[in-house]
């Protein structure tokens, strides 16, 4: 439970760094964007969040970062 708790947390804090990123139109946007997909990816891979909420996540990031 604890590990799974922690690893959901990292989902988490990387994608509210990309939020934020974004929001003060950072110059490395695009960099926090990759870490905060591959850190996504991993999860959906061990099996913490499921695969289309994965999708769903980087989706949305996505479309913030390609707006910004």
């Amino acid at each position: 439970y604890e590990l799974k708790h922690a690893q959901r947390s990292m989902v988490r804090t990387s994608v509210k760094a990309t939020a934020k990123a974004v929001e003060v139109k950072d110059k490395k946007v695009a960099e926090v964007f990759k870490t905060a997909q591959s850190t996504v990816d991993k999860m959906a891979s061990k099996g913490v969040i499921h695969k289309n909420k994965a999708a769903r996540i980087k989706s949305r990031l996505n479309k913030q970062v390609k707006s910004a």
